[in-house]
């Protein structure tokens, strides 16, 4: 007696995983060629690369990146504004800050931006892929304490005001702490006057002050606090 050969057993076809899309910003091209090839070669998809803080503020959004690595700091501007800049648009995008400097302040700009972490460039390959993974995954990177401590110290609403200064911001209004003229700001930073006019009358607005002698007062009372 013939009898019917058994149907084949349906097989689950698993779908193939979609690459993790990654966006490099770094002024150092053979820095974003070492990354390419890294990532590239683990399989990630590296969407573009830039070595400019506003072509990465443009480009960042319109290409959608699960992960964007952002030098921290760059010709025109720093990775914690561009990290600011393309959050504001896209609140889901992850970003790490990519530094060879180990800074307190950069640090907490990056926790302030809502980026994902903040990695030291002398960072091991195998471990900087894993944490490009977790953050792609949603993960802080941050420690929990680190990251509550920062957060817990904007209860002044002058230092929330404070973390909303970009960087250049930041340091007219530390030159103007120590009684320069636009003139000599501009001079110290290679602006032109108009310019460091236009970043006062920015840094007035979001301090909440009317004239730069507040700020110059301002920046004379934090020094004292941080000295006691």
């Amino acid at each position: 007696m013939n009898l019917p050969h058994s149907a084949p057993r349906p097989t689950i076809e698993t779908a193939p995983a979609v690459p993790i899309r990654v966006f490099i910003l770094d002024d150092h091209e053979l820095v974003r060629r070492g990354l390419r090839e890294l990532l590239e070669g683990e399989g990630f998809d590296v969407v573009a690369d830039s070595g400019l803080a506003a072509e990465a503020t443009v480009l960042i959004p319109k290409l959608r990146p699960d992960v964007a690595i952002l030098d921290a700091r760059l010709p025109d501007g720093t990775g914690i504004e561009v990290c600011r800049d393309v959050r504001s648009v896209n609140p889901a995008l992850q970003c790490l800050i990519l530094t060879s400097y180990d800074d307190e302040q950069a640090l907490r700009g990056a926790v302030l931006a809502g980026a994902a972490g903040y990695v030291l460039k002398e960072i091991r390959s195998t471990d900087l892929l894993g944490k490009i993974r977790r953050a792609a995954a949603g993960e802080s990177l941050f420690d929990p304490a680190v990251k509550a401590g920062i957060i817990a110290g904007l209860a002044d609403p002058q230092n929330v005001r404070l973390a909303s200064l970009t960087a250049q911001e930041r340091k007219v209004l530390d030159l103007i702490g120590e009684g320069l003229t636009n003139r000599e700001i501009g001079q110290t930073m290679f602006l032109a006057e108009k310019t460091v006019k236009n970043y006062v009358s920015s840094m007035l607005a979001k301090l909440d002050f009317q004239r730069r002698t507040q700020a110059a007062v301002y920046v004379a009372k934090r020094g004292d606090e941080h000295q006691r």
